[in-house]
């Protein structure tokens, strides 16, 4: 039987590769001093993770997501930017609910909804199928300000109760050789009690009386939703990242705006790119 991968006594490596891409987190819902909403926990980027069958010299887009920040504008909050790897791209996460927009913006996970009154019911933003969870509700008996949790790679976003809902887990991939979690959703705010947790993974924590936590960087974390009764920010989401498992023959060739990192380990690097834009590329050769 003929042996794979030799064509005569030449050895013909596999030209495929292993790939996570994690798309920006969105921020957590924020609030303004005109009035009274603790927002909700954005979601995380959405996350993909596959094999890849690429071409010699041939040039692959490459992008990393910036995560959503919350600027105060009306919208209150601001989902994240997409990553990509070729025509991997997965939809960036939804901002948490916010004074503004009271229910969580749907994204590869979906932000959680926000809490106002005790007349409202809030409901989290979706989450993209095959890459992310919804967001987290709130009922109208919850009580005042106090929210939901975005949604992760893994799980959804905790509901509102007597604290503001923690964000889902995020999932944990060994592509770089050890396990690592990323994609975790961010915690709902709180007015005077206890804001939600991040979920494992980058999400961002809820806040009593301040500002919301920041998701993590290249996680693809959600932000921490803001707390009610001042001009208080949800966390900005995590930014994106790509990482690229190819065999170690080979060698990955960048474009100039790309930042990365790349280990050798058991036959394969392993390349982790952590910041490139919307024209940049890698070649291998």
């Amino acid at each position: 039987m003929p042996i794979l991968g030799i064509i005569g006594s030449k050895y013909t490596p596999p030209t495929s590769l292993d790939y996570l891409v994690i798309s920006g987190g969105g921020s957590g819902g924020g609030n303004n001093t005109a009035n009274q909403a603790s927002g909700g926990g954005g979601g995380a980027g959405g996350y993909l993770e596959s094999t890849f069958t690429f071409a010699l010299a041939t040039a692959y887009s490459v992008k990393v997501g910036a995560g959503g920040a919350d600027a105060q504008t009306n919208a209150g909050r601001a989902p994240g930017a997409t990553s990509k790897f070729d025509t991997v791209e997965p939809v960036g996460g939804g901002g948490g609910g916010s004074f503004f927009n009271i229910n969580g913006e749907n994204g590869g996970s979906g932000g959680g909804g926000c809490g106002r009154n005790v007349s409202e019911n809030t409901t989290g933003g979706t989450g993209t199928s095959g890459q992310g969870n919804a967001g987290g509700s709130r009922a109208s008996s919850t009580g005042n300000n106090i929210s939901a949790g975005g949604g992760g790679a893994s799980a959804v976003g905790a509901n509102a109760g007597a604290t503001g809902g923690a964000g889902g887990a995020g999932t944990a991939s060994s592509i770089t050789g050890s396990s690592v979690t990323r994609g975790g959703g961010g915690g709902g705010g709180h007015l005077s009690g206890t804001g939600g947790a991040g979920g494992s993974g980058g999400g961002g924590a809820g806040a009593t009386n301040g500002n919301g936590t920041n998701g993590s960087a290249n996680t693809g974390g959600g932000g921490g939703g803001g707390a009610a009764g001042g001009t208080y920010n949800g966390g900005s989401g995590g930014s994106g990242v790509v990482i690229l498992k190819y065999p170690d023959v080979f060698t990955a060739t960048w474009t100039g705006g790309v930042t990365q990192t790349t280990t050798t380990s058991g036959g394969f690097k392993i390349s982790t790119v952590t910041a490139a834009g919307v024209s940049d590329t890698v070649t291998f050769n």
